[in-house]
């Protein structure tokens, strides 16, 4: 009986498994092949056999991490965009939160959607959006500042692109962060809030000293969330660079690997770097995890 169970419970998981090895870890594994591998031309590489795929070793991984000027750009501008985003994104959801949960709050489920609503538009089109807005012929803004003798900055010049590209992140995101830390502080007990309230407690005190400790896992797990698709960036800049000539096709990490495997048809250096991507997102993260279990562990023995 207990064989007939296991074996039924595996034929449930088999599904699960077959999709996983074919969607997930087969790519993984030829992305790992693919990156220890490298094309030897011969002369001019025309005919048949004059471009071949040989053994590469680690020199895709060298020339990515030393030798390429353009990744190691594109990972300091994701730096400065995360740096950017993540702190205001996080600060704006946990006020947001903090203000739909304070006693006394009016049209909470208007409040909600209407901060909640530009998760739901796809990057794509956001970023279209949002370009045509920066875009000083087309933008009512900027119309509307140049008739009142205003400035017209250039959103999109060298010196501002990047926060225009994290505006675009920051309009999308709060919303998300904002539902999560929302749920988290929708399950704290009422009887905590009162009895801080007979004690004298603000509602200011309450909010700082109850709400935001105990939905500090809430506010770890977005910046988690955050800050892997902070290394993640694509869609934006991929949208707004033909609206501008400051946005290079290697931008972001992403960006540059989609260069090399689709531009320049160089799918060994483009598997490369995807490896270090991921690695480098995997190791961030865990590292990220391993610090907040260590001091809440450390906190907990004192």
């Amino acid at each position: 009986m207990r064989r007939h169970t296991g074996l039924r419970a595996y034929g449930y998981l088999a599904p699960a498994a077959v999709l996983f090895t074919l969607f997930l870890a087969l790519p993984i594994v030829y992305a790992l092949y693919l990156s220890l591998r490298t094309v030897k031309v011969k002369g001019l590489g025309l005919g048949r056999g004059a471009r071949t795929e040989v053994w590469a070793g680690l020199s895709n991984y060298r020339h990515a991490l030393v030798g390429d000027p353009d990744f190691l750009g594109s990972v300091g501008r994701v730096a400065l965009y995360g740096l950017v985003l993540v702190p205001t994104m996080l600060g704006l959801a946990l006020l947001f939160a903090l203000l739909l949960d304070a006693r006394g709050a009016r049209a909470r489920g208007f409040s909600r959607v209407s901060i909640f609503l530009p998760y739901a538009v796809p990057a794509v089109i956001a970023s279209l959006l949002w370009g045509f807005l920066y875009l000083p012929r087309v933008s009512p803004f900027l119309y509307v500042a140049g008739r009142l003798g205003w400035p017209q900055p250039d959103v999109l010049s060298q010196q501002w692109v990047t926060f225009a590209i994290a505006n675009i992140g920051l309009w999308g995101g709060v919303g998300f962060n904002m539902i999560v830390i929302y749920t988290a502080l929708k399950a704290i007990p009422s009887e905590l809030y009162e009895a801080a309230r007979l004690d004298g407690a603000s509602e200011a005190a309450i909010a700082w000293r109850i709400k935001v400790p105990v939905v500090a896992p809430s506010l770890i797990l977005t910046f988690l969330f955050s800050m892997i698709a902070t290394l993640q960036v694509f869609a934006e800049p991929m949208t707004l660079r033909p609206l501008t000539n400051t946005i290079s096709s290697t931008w972001s990490p992403l960006m540059k690997v989609y260069r090399d495997a689709f531009t320049r048809n160089d799918i060994y250096s483009a598997a490369a770097t995807s490896v270090v991507i991921a690695l480098a997102t995997f190791v961030l993260s865990f590292g990220f995890l391993r610090l907040v279990q260590r001091r809440a562990f450390s906190q907990e023995n004192s």
